[in-house]
């Protein structure tokens, strides 16, 4: 099955609790925007918690990976066509557990929605954050070799430049910004050979480009935030973009939704 579109609209959000989003009004938002495939992180809930409406909202078809500890983690995707094949989970292990992969086909196309490990919470989740990043890339790669098209969208819980937040400087040590996880965004980009979609429409912004604010402080008022939401994509479809928007007039989480519109798929 081919997905014919003029254009394809992908939006990504982690929803920091899909019930709470809901209630904030992000399901009446995702409506008027009328994407194609809805990509959702950071569920805090799991398959009993959701009714109906947040199963299949508007009659998308809905797909989701919990975590096995209550009120943490997993992720969803939904889509208006039904896809061809739906893959739950990657590694079969410590990752699954978490609820952070859904992978659906159409056709020659992948999209998945994934939700990468915070580690600023111990030293521990730092450890387990690059447990997950060397498991993830032999398995990107080998989802690209198969030659397919694929876009990765979710919180990857990484700013891969300078620019991608607001103090860089501050955060050289801290996860997030670490050398090592910079340098797994560059290996994806250049050695693999994806594309950073929003990089590739917007390669110097800097005060927009954010995606995610702490909320200590004051740091969604003063704009002090990260890039760390992402769609990323093969070369073929990747270039293919033609819009993209990071949404902030409304608040439904401490992240913005990120919205790509694809171009003759």
């Amino acid at each position: 099955m081919e997905v014919i579109t003029e254009m394809l609209r992908i939006i990504t959000a982690n929803l920091n609790g899909i019930r709470s989003a809901a209630k904030k009004g992000f399901f009446e938002w995702a409506h008027t925007q009328n994407p194609d495939i809805l990509c959702i992180q950071e569920l805090k809930a799991q398959e009993a918690d959701l009714d109906g409406a947040l199963l299949s909202p508007n009659g998308y078809h809905g797909f989701f990976q919990y975590a096995q500890k209550k009120g943490y983690s997993g992720v969803g995707l939904y889509s208006k066509q039904k896809p061809d094949s739906v893959k739950i989970g990657f590694d079969n292990g410590e990752f699954d557990a978490e609820g952070r992969y859904v992978e659906a086909r159409f056709g020659n196309l992948i999209v998945i929605s994934a939700y990468f490990p915070s580690g600023s919470s111990a030293p521990e989740r730092q450890e387990a954050k690059f447990r997950f990043l060397d498991l993830f890339m032999p398995h990107i790669e080998a989802l690209k070799k198969e030659g397919l098209e694929i876009i990765l969208c979710g919180d990857i819980n990484i700013a891969h430049k300078e620019i991608d937040l607001k103090n860089w400087k501050g955060n050289i040590k801290n996860s997030g910004f670490l050398p090592e996880e910079r340098e797994w965004m560059t290996q994806l980009f250049d050695r693999v050979g994806f594309v950073d979609v929003y990089r590739h429409l917007h390669p110097n912004t800097e005060d927009e480009c954010y995606t995610w604010w702490s909320q200590r402080g004051q740091a969604y008022a003063k704009n002090v935030g990260w890039r760390i939401d992402y769609q990323i994509a093969t070369p073929a479809i990747g270039t293919k973009a033609q819009r993209v928007e990071i949404y902030k007039s409304e608040k439904f989480s401490d992240h913005a939704p990120l919205i790509v519109d694809y171009d003759n798929v």
